[in-house]
């Protein structure tokens, strides 16, 4: 899935973005409000938990670069749970967009073109380990 040096800027940007973990969340569903409006029917929590539980898997996946295929049954069941919700595929992309801007905010010029590269790569691992819990049996 990525190199080892993709996992290393992964896990270091990650490590950056930890102390700021609720203005992220925020940037993050602001900006996936103004690129889908619709989305926000999706949530009917209070979006500070919400943001906690992303960055509690932006944690989750950051850990687990090496054994990525460990944690694919729990994003799996992730995207169950998140289908029972209404997410359809094209909300992953949505995501994604807002995810990487608001990273790109936090992180300022430490998201160089690398980290965003290795981001993609890895949210789009995530995506597609998510999609397909709603198709399994």
């Amino acid at each position: 899935m990525l190199t080892p040096d993709q996992r290393r800027l992964i896990r270091l940007s990650y490590e950056a973005l930890r102390e700021q973990s609720g203005p992220v969340s925020l940037l993050f569903y602001g900006k996936l409000f103004e690129i889908d409006p619709a989305a926000r029917r999706l949530f009917h929590n209070d979006l500070a938990a919400q943001g906690r539980k992303l960055m509690d898997t932006l944690e989750m996946v950051s850990g687990s670069l090496e054994r990525f295929e460990e944690i694919r049954p729990l994003l799996a069941e992730l995207g169950r749970k998140h289908a029972t919700y209404g997410v359809l595929p094209v909300h992953y992309e949505s995501l994604i967009r807002a995810l990487i801007w608001a990273l790109g905010q936090a992180l300022g010029p430490d998201f160089d073109f690398q980290t965003r590269q290795a981001w993609l790569l890895t949210l789009s691992a995530v995506r597609n380990a998510m999609l397909a819990g709603p198709q399994a049996p």
